[in-house]
This record gives C-alpha cells, sequence and structure tokens, in this order.
C-alpha cells in the first residue's frame, strides 16, 4: 500500500497533474453548485446536450488550427441560449431540443475531422478527455472563467435558488425569471467547455448529475444539498486523479467511477436513515 503523503508528494512534481488538478477542482466544484438546480429543474440532460456541442467546436477549431477554449466558449454559450430558447418558445421541448442539437452539432464535428486530420488521437481525446490537454494559457483562462462562474453564482444565489424551485411564483413576485435562467444556462455552458477537455465530451455531464443526485440522497435542503454536493464532487475529482495515477487508468473514467461508488454509499445511507425506526 502506497504511502498516501509520497504518492501526492509525487504527483505534484509533475507541472502537468498540478495544471490539471488547478481546473479540475474549480470546474468539479462550479459543475457540482450547478448541477443542484438542472436537476431540480429536470434540465440536467443539458450538459449531455452541451458537450456534444462542445466536441464539435474543438473539431472545428483544431480543423482551423485554432486556440479550442477560444473558439468553444463562444459557440457552446449561444447553444445554451438556443436550447432555452427553442424549449420555452417552441413545441420543442427541453430533451428533444437537447437531443435535436447535440447529434447534430456531434455529426458536424466528426465530418469535419474526417476531411481534415482523420480519428487520430486528439479525437479519442476530445470524447474521453486527457488529462496532458491543458497548457499553461489553457490553464490561466480556466482559472479566471471558473472564479467567474463561482463568484456570480454566489451573487444570484436567492435568485437561482427561486427560479429552481418555483418558476411561477418568482415570476410573480418580480423576478426575471428569463433572465436568471439564461445566467444559469450560461454558467453551464462555460463549466461544461471547460471541463470536457480532461473528461471529455462523453463524461463531463457526470460532473453536473452525479454529485446532486448523491447529495440528495441524505440532504433535503436546497442549501445543504448544493453545499454537500460541492464537497462530493471536489473530493470525488482528487480521488479519481489520484487512482488514475496509481493505477494508470483514464482520468475522466476513474472520476466518475468514484462518483458511481459515492453514490452508492450515500444511497445506502440514506436508506438506512429511512428505514431505521424513530
Amino acid at each position: 500500500m502506497p504511502n498516501i503523503q509520497n504518492v501526492l508528494t509525487e504527483m505534484l512534481s509533475y507541472p502537468f497533474l498540478v495544471r490539471a488538478l488547478t481546473v479540475g477542482l474549480l470546474v468539479s466544484l462550479c459543475a457540482a453548485l450547478l448541477g443542484v438546480s438542472l436537476v431540480l429543474k429536470r434540465y440536467s440532460m443539458i450538459g449531455d446536450g452541451l458537450s456534444h456541442v462542445g466536441f464539435g467546436t474543438l473539431a472545428v477549431a483544431t480543423a482551423l488550427n485554432a486556440a479550442p477554449l477560444a473558439v468553444s466558449i463562444p459557440v457552446v454559450v449561444l447553444a445554451a441560449f438556443l436550447l432555452l430558447r427553442i424549449s420555452e418558445n417552441s413545441r420543442i421541448k427541453g430533451d428533444a431540443a437537447i437531443a435535436l442539437i447535440s447529434t447534430s452539432a456531434l455529426a458536424v464535428g466528426v465530418l469535419v475531422i474526417s476531411l481534415t486530420t482523420g480519428m487520430n488521437t486528439d479525437v479519442c481525446n476530445y470524447m474521453f478527455g486527457s488529462i496532458l490537454a491543458m497548457s499553461k494559457g489553457d490553464v490561466r483562462l480556466s482559472v479566471a472563467l471558473s472564479v467567474v462562474v463561482l463568484l456570480l453564482f454566489i451573487l444570484f444565489y436567492n435568485k437561482i435558488f427561486a427560479v429552481t424551485f418555483d418558476e411561477n411564483y418568482a415570476r410573480a413576485t418580480g423576478t426575471k425569471s428569463g433572465l436568471y435562467n439564461m445566467l444559469i444556462a450560461f454558467l453551464t455552458a462555460i463549466t461544461i467547455v471547460l471541463g470536457m477537455r480532461m473528461m471529455g465530451a462523453m463524461l463531463i455531464s457526470s460532473l453536473v448529475i452525479f454529485p446532486a443526485l448523491t447529495a440528495m440522497r441524505v440532504c433535503k435542503r436546497f442549501k445543504s444539498v448544493t453545499l454537500c454536493a460541492a464537497v462530493v464532487s471536489v473530493l470525488c475529482f482528487f480521488a479519481g486523479v489520484v487512482i488514475s495515477y496509481l493505477c494508470a487508468t483514464p482520468t475522466g473514467a476513474s472520476v466518475v467511477i468514484v462518483n458511481i461508488a459515492a453514490f452508492l454509499l450515500f444511497w445506502l445511507a440514506g436508506a438506512l436513515r429511512t428505514v431505521r425506526p424513530a
């Protein structure tokens, strides 16, 4: 059994791992905070849809030799607003709108790649993530945007809470629910793009969904669920990176497996608390 202190010291001696941990922990925190609102609003699959859009834009950026994050962020933000607009103002509702846009973007991405660079290692990294994908420039931009996401979430926490639980009541009391729904979509889009370089387009939505569902097994109040989801998400990401380092497994998949284990533990704890006699 390796000494955990020695393992951590060894891990932190690698600059690429320090970059990955810095960005990953911040993105995990952002995803968990937003995930609670998305799950409660039954819009949790937006993460999956936006990650497919992100894959398409990353593919186009690669073909054009452009900066991946600089191209992806505005396009995915626009897609998030479009998803929100379609689901609110047309006959195409949330799940169908997500499927429509995400599959279209995925098809465009695969087509562009097949016509330019071909199905190479970069494609695998975009689909399933790579801990080596973060450059120093990406890290600076990711940290800055993650801090913006956290600050906006904290600043508008009460409004986000209001539109999450009872949008009609919030609108009746003067809250501009459309504006705050757009804020949630905007923050989610940024978080998805920042995280998918490391987690991959196929796995990034797990950072949005799992911590929220895990926290809901034992917590019942919005604030307690949000705080618990944040802690669970950060710990699971860190544990997943350590396991990935020790076992030479893919980082994204390792993080998801740890999240699954945490969900099962919390589900068991919630079930035991429910059946325990008063």
